[in-house]
């Protein structure tokens, strides 16, 4: 496997991305949908959260 997949799988273990370390071993295998889903909506949540009211 590339050294730039095994950083870029080290960088999203470091992250919180990838939760499990046995995926660095497997990071050419096809990803399910939902966990593309996953990030999507935890990218969404980081760069728009949530608003509350101080009213």
């Amino acid at each position: 496997m590339e050294a730039w997949k095994i950083e870029l799988g080290k960088k999203a273990l470091e992250a919180g991305i990838m939760k499990d370390p046995q995926w660095l071993d497997r990071l050419d295998e096809p990803m399910p949908l939902w966990v593309l889903l996953e990030l999507a909506f935890m990218l969404i949540e980081k760069l728009d959260p949530p608003t509350i009211s101080y009213d």
